[in-house]
């Protein structure tokens, strides 16, 4: 029975209850701490039990309402399982070929300047076939915001081994672990582009914590508030847990990202402007 459905069955309740700001009832001696943002569809969410994505589109919708950007911000998912993004995120979204989301985004952004554009995609696609589309992307700094989910696998398509898969980890194609005599080292992919001159804001934060959530929304807010100053790509890397295929629990794997995956990723902007730069920038913008 629904929240709704035991309000009405009291009417000395349904008489203390007032309309929620999304037109719900709730009892007036509550205090409203939570609501689903308005930017999200009343698509169910398909992703596992206790995967991150989720916990991402909900920061992503509460950051386009936060900033009134819901009408001018253009979203680009490619293959993976963020492909479904657009079921969930009430914006404009784009989908892309595996791999090309940021070129994509590169032409929409070139095409309409003053939008807010971002891409949504997974280890696999931006690390692995879509790295070529990421590296030039960001060296050219082109105004976007790519939001990188690593979870270490390929979720998708049955967890195989990824650029990110950790030494020794097991996957479906790695089942005796990652062999880095075989296949090399995981990509840090913050260090790997922070070096570049187009890349303006670079941080890697995570959402296995109720605290590290809330670092990462304000890491995903200052990655749509710098694209007004068009001084290069900001990128939010995502540390994530994939319970399914890492064969874990939720809890196990909430665990497992705090003892193994931030060993080798450790959280904390990589790249930052300076407050003087932030400064000097907000007033330009100021006197426009």
């Amino acid at each position: 029975m629904s929240d709704k459905d035991l309000l009405s069955k009291d009417k000395n309740i349904e008489e203390m209850v007032l309309e929620s700001p999304q037109g719900d009832k709730i009892p007036e001696d509550y205090q409203l701490v939570y609501e689903k943002p308005t930017t999200l569809t009343d698509t169910r969410f398909h992703y596992c039990p206790g995967c991150g994505h989720s916990t991402v589109h909900k920061l992503l919708g509460e950051v386009f309402q936060e900033l009134d950007i819901q009408e001018n911000t253009i979203g680009v998912a490619p293959v993976g399982c963020s492909v479904f993004a657009y079921d969930y995120l009430d914006i404009d979204m784009q989908e892309a070929a595996h791999g090309r989301a940021t070129a994509v985004a590169t032409g929409i952004k070139r095409m309409l300047p003053d939008k807010y554009v971002f891409t949504y995609q997974g280890d696999g696609d931006l690390a692995a076939i879509g790295t070529a589309e990421t590296i030039h992307t960001i060296n050219r700094g082109e105004a976007i915001l790519i939001v990188f989910i690593n979870n270490a696998v390929y979720g998708m398509t049955s967890g195989q081994m990824a650029p990110t898969t950790l030494p020794g980890m097991k996957t479906t194609t790695s089942p005796y672990g990652r062999d880095i005599s075989l296949v090399g080292s995981p990509m840090k992919m913050c260090e790997l582009i922070a070096p570049l001159p187009g890349a303006f804001y670079v941080t890697r934060q995570s959402v296995h914590t109720a605290g590290n959530v809330r670092k990462t929304k304000k890491a995903l807010i200052n990655g749509f508030k710098y694209q007004k100053y068009r001084k290069g790509t900001s990128f939010v890397e995502i540390i994530s847990n994939c319970p399914s295929n890492w064969k874990m629990t939720p809890l196990q794997s909430n665990k497992f990202i705090e003892t193994d995956m931030l060993e080798y990723y450790p959280l904390g902007d990589v790249k930052v402007p300076s407050r003087e730069e932030i400064k000097e920038l907000d007033a330009k913008e100021g006197n426009k």
